[in-house]
């Protein structure tokens, strides 16, 4: 099973998890990661973030990064939820949720999936700062997360 959405409402992490174990009896191991909107990025005091995204284009390639997942780690199920608009800090942003037999496939779909989101899905995120707003690009310690998936990891 798997589920992607894109939406502005926050999501429910319990319900989220039950609808991805729900009847499957294969399953022994699900991994989660839920990211938070901090209060700080890079030193500076973070007063709101948006996100803007290309409806359907999002969506697809979040997808792919799914498929992919599925194929490499042969997990059952997953589900993505990744929040666009205005959010604040403690906000939830995004809900990552991997099934699998065992937990080490379950570990490293849920990982390969947040540093594939991190770095290739396409999200804009704008950070209003006490200086103003400003972009957030992607780390370079993300890159060098996704770098070591394509290098075989």
């Amino acid at each position: 099973m798997r589920h992607v959405a894109v939406q502005t409402a926050d999501f429910d992490t319990s319900a989220e998890l039950a609808a991805l174990r729900a009847s499957d009896a294969r399953v022994g191991a699900v991994c989660c990661f839920v990211g938070c909107v901090r209060d700080r990025n890079e030193g500076d005091e973070v007063a709101s973030m948006e996100l803007e995204h290309y409806p359907g284009m999002t969506e697809a390639s979040i997808a792919a990064i799914v498929d992919q997942a599925v194929e490499r780690f042969g997990i059952h199920g997953a589900r993505v939820i990744h929040r666009v608009g205005l959010l604040q800090p403690l906000d939830q942003i995004v809900f990552v949720a991997v099934s699998a037999a065992h937990r080490g496939a379950s570990f490293q779909a849920c990982e390969f999936i947040m540093d594939y989101l991190k770095t290739q899905a396409p999200f804009w995120k704008k950070e209003q700062t006490p200086e103003g707003a400003r972009w957030v690009d992607a780390r370079v310690s993300d890159d060098a997360a996704l770098a070591r998936w394509q290098a075989g990891a």
